[in-house]
């Protein structure tokens, strides 16, 4: 009875105290947001005719279907093409603050409303991935996901050590994007472009509202156990999020698997060979002759790939056969996208296998972008001006005496004394703050993301 109890306290422990994956839901994040902007950077040119008033599914057929449905599409609340322009162009811009994770918590929402909107106004524009999508930027906004790899992730660093400092920061930006973003809602509400399923904007308004309590916990309470609650209720909305969205992706799995083995192609191990000789699906028909010319390669492929979904789900519990299985599958996503010209399909599903992905994988992977980004300004900064010395945190330019109390960019410690000796706190030293992003070993309620 005391492991048991032991043991339920522990996991109540681990869910409330830490927003787990942070890695794995940037990686989500960060694959999400470039498959939708990718998507809209493509079709910038074709938009009319895909989403826009006038095109083949005009604006009448549209909210005939809209009305049976009840979807969600802010493109309907106009017919204007100032409108439209205006949705399309937010929906590119959400995206590429989403990728940067800037103000995340917004941009996750807005990205959600961009999704929804265009791709409920036209349901018929799509390669599959489209599906994955749709259901994944609903479970996005409930995730911490600017927690590492976002420019949210330095501001809050950056506040931290000006806290420690004695400095206070004020964000103005937050409050006027909270204002602007519920400024829209209420306006919508009042001409009644809210009707039909009740869920989303349901949701629209629970979020604006939570934030708004979020910001004026932390701004006006002085006592800390009021954040610290509203920690905890975040972490665990986070950590089930988290949770759905790696059932999801089991589910997209299974269910594919098991559809594929009632079929007779994917009985008989020709399954494989029909798309690629189909013209819709063929834009390098001499690399798909050559990967069908062997009838032994095509039958091996057909029942691999039935096997490794089926089994995907099986494997989670096994970390070496999970991985190797993970392998397999963003590999035939990656050669889906080249052979099959089916790029945002394997993107989208790219993204959610990430979930998937070792944390040490990821850490590596994030050290390995940090050293090109670093020697990409080494290659771009001037040489010889400390231009490129102050971005890298090389120090100050040769030649330059150091002020007294400067603290050169890049080295941690707060600013000290000429010959003074005293070592910085180790709070200030990164790794040893219980809160560092960096030491993910060391969990910390409170952790803004």
């Amino acid at each position: 009875m005391n492991r048991f109890a032991l043991a339920v306290s522990t996991g109540i422990a681990r869910v409330t105290e830490a927003a787990l994956g942070p890695y794995q839901t940037a990686m989500i994040r960060i694959g999400f947001s470039a498959t939708w902007l990718l998507f809209l950077l493509r079709e910038f040119p074709h938009r009319q005719e895909l989403y826009g008033p006038d095109g083949p599914w005009s604006w009448n057929l549209a909210e005939q279907l809209v009305s049976l449905n009840g979807a969600f599409t802010a493109l309907m609340w106009s017919n204007g093409q100032f409108w439209f322009e205006t949705v399309y162009v937010l929906a590119v811009v959400s995206s590429v603050l989403l990728l940067l994770g800037r103000h995340t918590r917004a941009m996750s929402v807005v990205f959600m409303v961009g999704v929804l909107s265009l791709q409920n106004r036209s349901i018929f524009m799509g390669d599959g991935g489209d599906n994955v999508l749709h259901l994944m930027c609903i479970y996005l906004v409930f995730t911490r996901c600017g927690q590492v790899w976002s420019l949210d992730e330095r501001r809050a660093r950056r506040t931290r050590e000006a806290h420690a400092r004695g400095e206070r920061v004020v964000d103005r930006v937050g409050p006027a994007l909270w204002g602007v973003l519920g400024l829209v809602l209420v306006s919508a509400a009042f001409l009644d472009r809210l009707s039909g399923d009740w869920v989303v904007p349901a949701l629209l308004w629970t979020l604006w509202l939570a934030q708004a309590l979020w910001w004026a916990v932390g701004r006006f309470t002085r006592s800390g156990q009021s954040r610290i609650m509203l920690d905890v209720i975040a972490n665990i909305v986070h950590n089930g999020a988290l949770l759905v969205i790696m059932a999801e992706a089991c589910l997209i799995y299974a269910t594919a698997g098991w559809y594929k083995i009632q079929g007779s192609r994917w009985q008989d191990g020709t399954a494989v060979y029909y798309p690629l000789h189909l013209e819709s699906f063929s834009p390098w028909p001499a690399l798909a002759d050559l990967l069908s010319a062997n009838g032994v390669m095509v039958m091996l492929v057909t029942y691999g790939t039935v096997a490794v979904q089926v089994a995907f789900p099986f494997t989670l519990f096994n970390r070496r056969v999970k991985n190797v299985l993970l392998a397999a599958m963003i590999t035939e996503h990656a050669v889906i996208a080249v052979v099959l010209g089916l790029p945002f399909f394997s993107l989208a599903m790219i993204a959610a296998d990430s979930v998937f992905l070792p944390t040490s994988f990821l850490r590596r992977l994030g050290d390995g972008a940090a050293r090109v980004r670093t020697r990409l300004w080494a290659c771009l900064a001037p040489v010889g001006d400390g231009l490129g010395a102050g971005l890298l945190g090389q120090g100050v330019p040769k030649g330059r005496p150091t002020p007294a109390g400067h603290r050169t960019p890049g080295r941690p410690g707060p600013p000290t004394e000429p010959g003074s000796t005293k070592t910085p706190r180790p709070a200030d030293r990164p790794g040893d703050n219980p809160g560092d992003p960096e030491n993910p070993g060391h969990r910390h309620v409170g952790f803004p993301a």
